[in-house]
């Protein structure tokens, strides 16, 4: 969750691109756009933990009931 704060701190806003690549000061690059859309698409197997803290950083989605069919 490091990584979406540091982007959501910079940028002000939570929306991430899919293609976005986002550096650590380390000078590694992790692709957010990427982990947050698989998260997104994924959320129903999140445990409650990973919801709140995805929610917490202003994430609507993860904050919702997810469906089970």
């Amino acid at each position: 969750m490091r990584l979406s704060t540091q982007y959501i701190q910079r940028e002000g806003r939570t929306v991430v691109g899919r293609a976005h690549i986002e550096e650590l000061p380390d000078g590694s690059a992790i692709r957010l756009g990427v982990f947050l859309s698989n998260q997104k698409a994924r959320r129903d197997r999140l445990d409650a933990k990973q919801r709140a803290a995805l929610a917490e950083l202003g994430y609507t989605w993860a904050a919702e009931q997810p469906e089970r069919s």
